[in-house]
């Protein structure tokens, strides 16, 4: 690609090329949307035409934006799910630190220690992180063997710390998936209803809570596995 100028005999502006790209990547949007959209501002593109420009351009803006990130922190939660990528199941490494902020993310095709080795690796050389002072990670056996192996060979600090916990990114992760697609739930619903109970009892009156509730875990426990 030309550096200078990249979007050289390219017949549209730049400004479309980037505003469909930028779109693409940023919003859950098909090709077809995105020529749609385009139509209804007087531009006429094709969804093929579209699909070159990301393949061409989002690359090169990854490779641009990724030394303008902020600052990451020192604490990382690292945890793993299943996406489905052209009818295939592949696991979803990711990475975010205190704040939320993503570090890195992966795709791979095994659930091993190779992949957790392949994704702390990518994630260390990132541009925007910093040394990690502890990693929360779930209890995968993958992690440990990948930790330690990084750690022999100098790329993590002695210092850092590995933490097994049961969920390490709960808050700021997405519900793990089957492998059919569907949300595991976190919690079941009488450990729900009895947590509400507990709170809502210090406002309304216990029967009325109790009413309330019995009718509420009726729809919560039907609904709870259908979804």
């Amino acid at each position: 690609m030309n550096n200078q100028n990249p979007f050289k005999w390219r017949h549209d502006e730049a400004d479309i090329i980037l505003l469909c790209v930028r779109w693409y990547l940023r919003y859950s949007l098909s090709y077809r949307d995105l020529e749609e959209m385009m139509r209804e501002r007087g531009l006429h593109v094709d969804h093929t035409t579209i699909y070159r420009w990301v393949q061409r351009y989002a690359p090169e803006l990854e490779k641009r934006c990724k030394p303008h990130l902020n600052t990451t922190t020192d604490s990382w939660r690292v945890d793993e799910t299943y996406v489905k990528v052209k009818k295939v199941w592949m696991y979803l490494y990711r990475a975010v630190d205190s704040q939320g902020n993503t570090l890195e993310f992966l795709l791979s095709a095994t659930r091993d220690s190779e992949a957790a080795k392949r994704f702390f690796a990518k994630t260390l050389a990132a541009p925007h992180t910093t040394t990690p002072r502890v990693i929360a990670v779930d209890k995968n056996a993958a992690y440990p063997k990948a930790f330690n192996e990084l750690q022999a060979e100098g790329a993590i600090a002695d210092s850092c710390e590995l933490r097994q916990v049961k969920s390490p990114a709960c808050l700021e992760w997405p519900p793990k998936l089957n492998k059919s697609g569907a949300s595991r739930p976190s919690c079941s619903p009488v450990r729900f209803c009895n947590t509400a109970h507990e709170r809502l009892s210090r406002w309304i009156k216990p029967s009325t809570t109790s009413r309330l509730l019995r009718t509420f875990v009726e729809v919560v426990s039907t609904s709870w596995f259908l979804c």
